[in-house]
Parts: C-alpha cells; structure tokens; sequence
C-alpha cells in the first residue's frame, strides 16, 4: 500500500470517526465530538496525521503534548489496509513531529481489553507500565 501520509484536518473528520467507530478497541466518547478535535487539532497544529489511499482515509492518529510528554491517541488503521507498516509511519510522523516540538518521550493509552492494540505497540518497541495507572474525572 502506497498511501500519502498528511495533516489531519477537519475536512477529514467525517471519515477519521467512521475509521475510529469500525476499528476495535478504539474508546470514543464525547471528548472526539467534532468541536473537541477542532479544538484540539488546534492547539497541536501538525502533529495528527490520517493516511490516504485512493482518496480514502485509511488510517489516522491524534497527536499532541503538554509541553513535557507527547501523547498518542487513537491510532487506527483500516482492517484491510493493515500489515504494511501503515500504523508505523503515521506513528513516525507523530515522533518527527514531537521531536521538532522539543519533546522526547511519549505515551499512548491502550484499553486493557485491546489485546492486539498492546500486541502491536509492543512489537514496534513500547514498554508496557505497569508502576502507573490512569485516574480519571469529570470536571
């Protein structure tokens, strides 16, 4: 597969969120309304990423960081577009685009249930932690 690798926008969104919606263990909520990725989009220009294959988006990740860390979310690629290293280089393009931000390391949450999402980031060199845990509330 030959697809382009380019910016996220928002002209993308419609096609990125039925990606997301037909990808197992991809957690939506409220937090990936169009507004919310507008916003967010916004604030870490250039940093997302969606993949492009015949017109189509094939892939996509979130990308952005808080100054110190650099965090992914989201990254999925179509069932039939994987097994070409696709997730690899949008992830690449996340890390060039971290590194020219000043930041050197990064997280990505995975569900616990999402066995092949830990099976892949294990494989292209994540280290699973298990001395952290996320804490989570509404504000």
């Amino acid at each position: 597969m030959n697809a382009a690798i380019v910016p996220f926008t928002m002209e993308a969104y419609g096609e990125v969120i039925a990606l997301w919606k037909q990808c197992e263990g991809i957690g939506l909520s409220e937090a990936d309304a169009p507004e919310c990725i507008k916003a967010y989009l916004e604030r870490n220009p250039v940093m997302s990423f969606v993949a492009i294959d015949g017109g189509t988006v094939v892939g996509a990740v979130l990308c952005g960081h808080d100054g110190r860390r650099g965090y992914l979310h989201h990254l999925a690629v179509h069932p039939k577009a994987r097994r070409c290293s696709l997730g690899r280089r949008l992830v690449d393009r996340c890390f060039e685009s971290l590194r020219m931000a000043g930041i050197r390391k990064c997280h990505i949450f995975v569900i616990n249930e999402n066995r092949d999402g830990m099976a892949f980031w294990t494989s292209v060199g994540w280290t699973p932690r298990g001395d952290i845990s996320i804490v989570s509330k509404e504000v």
